[in-house]
């Protein structure tokens, strides 16, 4: 009764918007009082320190980094120019661009917030320019850029692999399918809406524009290739392929194209600073909370629960994709994970669930949460470049949400989705 009391709390601090790292410190903090007295005091810093200070979470800062250099030099606007001049010629050319450059731009970032910010502030106001509507323009920016946690590197995989000790690199690997195939039926849905409602079409195909625009964009190609080759080569893990993506970008936006000085350098290492700050708090008082939790042995009564209800893993899946859809309206990505998924993963285990297939449900069922009011964290920022409502935007933004429930739905029930490459590359 206590914890369901806290859970109450947490909800309460949370929809009168006190942070929700210290939201979750407070419930966490409560909890502990309420089962061990002021003598569990003493494991409260200890406990922060050790959850905020494992090594794959430094990854996270370092990606974040990466993307901020992206940002502030023409690495991002040099790949837009790339994708226009490959796909730009079709009728609603340039809501495929918008697409295919947050596929490019989550290789090499991992948040779907940098990618609106990179893409965003560039490819918007081009789009609506050419007449397109703005409520739809911030629609689609949005959820494109949460192919961003999906396709690997991604932010919160990482969070979750940390959380739940399942293999990094085996996650980004189960991301590559259903994140290629997420942009694919965004692609063909924004074609047939382009059909519909007479979308311009771009000027037409060169060969030649393509030429020069694979060219000035060359080094930035090689991002993508540097970080995930070195990756799933086995060259480098995650953390370290995250170290690469910061030296690679460093080196080519302030020695190749010369755009980046050291002014914008430490201006690029404040804000991901601030961003990665934010992100670690979050960790720490999550392990507080982990650790409540654990003690009063509460992710096992549920799980024993749900086993009472039902012993059909079909079953327990839908439920657990209803729990973290609602959640995900009002919890931002990196806290639903951190709150939902210590609860969760004995029920995991017990049903013979693969951690690596639920970590994949679990980051799809996190891309729909950022495109759903009230939170949404990604459709406020596109919202926000953009100028636009963001309750019009969610209406415009309904059928693209149907594309990520959809692909959330074939990943959930059809595992080969997310594991056949797992399987492939490092056996069943």
């Amino acid at each position: 009764m206590i914890y369901l009391l806290l859970f109450g709390t947490l909800l309460a601090l949370v929809m009168i918007n006190v942070p929700i790292a210290i939201a979750i410190g407070i419930t966490a903090i409560g909890g502990m009082l309420a089962a061990s007295g002021s003598d569990a005091m003493l494991n409260v810093p200890l406990t922060l320190f050790d959850g905020a200070t494992k090594f794959p979470l430094l990854a996270i800062p370092l990606f974040v980094l990466a993307g901020e250099l992206m940002n502030t030099s023409s690495i991002s606007r040099r790949l837009i120019d790339l994708v226009s001049a490959m796909i730009g010629f079709v009728r609603g050319g340039l809501a495929m661009v918008n697409i295919g450059v947050s596929m490019f731009f989550a290789e090499i970032s991992g948040s779907a917030v940098a990618d609106v910010a990179a893409t965003g502030s560039v490819l918007m106001p081009a789009m609506k320019k050419k007449g397109y509507d703005p409520h739809f323009v911030a629609a689609i920016t949005s959820s494109s850029a949460s192919l961003a946690i999906i396709i690997p590197p991604s932010i919160s995989m990482i969070l979750y692999g940390a959380i739940a000790d399942t293999s990094i690199v085996k996650l980004f690997l189960a991301g590559v399918v259903p994140g290629i195939l997420g942009g694919v039926l965004m692609m063909a849905l924004a074609y047939y809406l382009a059909v519909r409602y007479n979308f311009p079409r771009e000027e037409g195909f060169s060969l030649k524009r393509l030429s020069q625009k694979f060219r000035e964009s060359a080094w930035a190609l090689l991002l993508p290739v540097i970080i995930l080759g070195g990756i799933f080569g086995g060259i480098v893990t995650a953390t370290e392929g995250a170290g690469l993506a910061v030296l690679a970008a460093l080196l080519i936006s302030a020695f190749i194209y010369k755009e980046l000085t050291l002014k914008q350098l430490y201006r690029c290492m404040v804000r991901a600073s601030v961003q990665t700050a934010t992100v670690m708090l979050l960790v720490a008082t999550s392990a507080l909370l982990g650790l409540s939790l654990t003690e009063a042995r509460l992710p096992q009564q549920m799980a024993q629960a749900i086993m009472e209800f039902t012993d059909s893993p079909v079953v327990v899946l839908m439920l657990l994709n209803l729990l973290f859809l609602i959640l995900g309206m009002f919890l931002h990505g990196a806290a639903a994970i951190i709150l939902i998924v210590p609860m969760v993963l004995p029920l995991i285990h017990q049903f013979g669930i693969d951690p690596i297939h639920f970590g994949l449900i679990v980051t799809l069922n996190l891309a729909i949460g950022q495109q759903t009011p009230p939170v949404a964290s990604v459709l406020a920022t596109a919202c926000s470049i953009a100028k636009v409502d963001i309750w019009k935007t969610s209406r415009a933004n309904l059928p693209f949400i149907g594309v990520l429930f959809g692909l959330l739905i074939l990943v959930t029930y059809v595992p080969g989705i997310s594991l056949t490459l797992v399987d492939l590359v490092y056996g069943p």
